[in-house]
């Protein structure tokens, strides 16, 4: 089994490469991994095993057709993590995340397409769905994204869809609740706090902190994803939740707890634009399907977490580009 994970610098992807080199999927102990990063601010090297027999390691651009057809043949299947995801920098900026999330989405499918690559998994999120004040979204729930970052994922989802409905493309979607976990770049809400507050430094809260949304340790999100890959069915999407719901209050005395610091450090900042106030996942269909379940209580993982950033500065240090994302 030969599989391209694309992104598989990032956060989610790094994780998922690391566990499938590990030998941490059953059925997938000897699989040979190549990983397509642009390595951009949230791309690292150091997220993966460097000299790792089972991965081939591939400085590129999703955006790059004839990359993609050089690279793809003799592979049995793509995992595609590779994008934008932060919704201040989509804000500000939203262009890029048009570039990689839409149309690296549909160069990728259309190079599996010309190459014979069936199997696809498209990783996305359920900020697709927009905002949700009671109950939860089930696969069904029409798209409605507010932000550039979700408008963009949306638009990658759909694109899926067609190349699964025109094509006939072995691609099944995927879309999870926040994540948390080691290696997350400090600009996310969790070690965005857990790094300022263990340097010492405020941290920014959105608004009143009400805003609420469900947490997702990165393993139990990649379990689910390996499988979706063995197991989901063609052209369906699947939600992968965690179970978790939280305030951005609840989540910032938490962290202020468990990094020892005082209430102080925390400082209200004026809201994001257009901020959606509450996300949540139906994902029965999942667990009733595929036997998904997440095994890590976020007690347990934001402690481990923590603690994690705690042990780690000499990665983090130096992808603190400023002080101030607020989440």
């Amino acid at each position: 089994m030969r599989i391209l994970v694309t992104g598989g610098a990032g956060f989610i992807g790094s994780a998922y490469v690391r566990t499938l080199l590990d030998g941490g999927y059953g059925g997938h102990e000897q699989a040979r991994v190549t990983v397509l990063d642009k390595l951009t601010y949230a791309g690292n090297r150091a997220n993966l095993p460097a000299q790792h027999e089972r991965l081939e390691f591939v400085h590129g651009d999703i955006c790059d057709l004839p990359l993609l057809l050089e690279l793809l043949p003799g592979h049995d299947a793509v995992v595609h993590f590779a994008a934008e995801s932060h919704v201040d920098r989509s804000i500000d900026d939203p262009s890029a995340f048009m570039t990689t999330n839409v149309t690296g989405t549909q160069v990728l499918l259309e190079a599996c397409l010309r190459s014979g690559v069936q199997r696809v998994v498209h990783v996305s999120t359920d900020e697709v769905y927009g905002s949700i004040t009671s109950g939860s979204w089930t696969e069904q729930w029409p798209l409605a994204p507010n932000s550039p970052y979700a408008a963009s994922k949306a638009g990658g989802d759909l694109i899926a869809r067609a190349y699964w409905r025109t094509h006939g493309l072995d691609v099944s979607i995927t879309r999870c609740s926040n994540n948390y976990g080691p290696y997350q770049h400090p600009e996310k809400l969790i070690p965005l706090f857990a790094t300022n507050l263990l340097a010492g430094e405020s941290v920014p809260l959105y608004g009143d902190g009400s805003n609420i949304r469900e947490w997702l340790h990165v393993t139990d999100h990649c379990a689910a994803i390996q499988l979706v890959l063995t197991g989901g069915r063609a052209g369906e999407v699947y939600n992968v939740g965690g179970g978790n719901e939280r305030t951005n209050r609840q989540i910032a005395d938490a962290l202020l707890e468990l990094c020892d610091a005082p209430a102080g450090l925390l400082r209200q900042v004026a809201d994001r634009k257009g901020h959606d106030l509450r996300y949540a996942l139906d994902d029965s269909k999942i667990r009733e399907e595929l036997g998904y379940a997440p095994a890590v209580s976020f007690e347990r993982g934001l402690a481990d977490t923590v603690a994690w950033y705690r042990d780690n500065p000499g990665w983090w240090k130096p992808l603190k580009e400023r002080k101030g994302d607020a989440a």
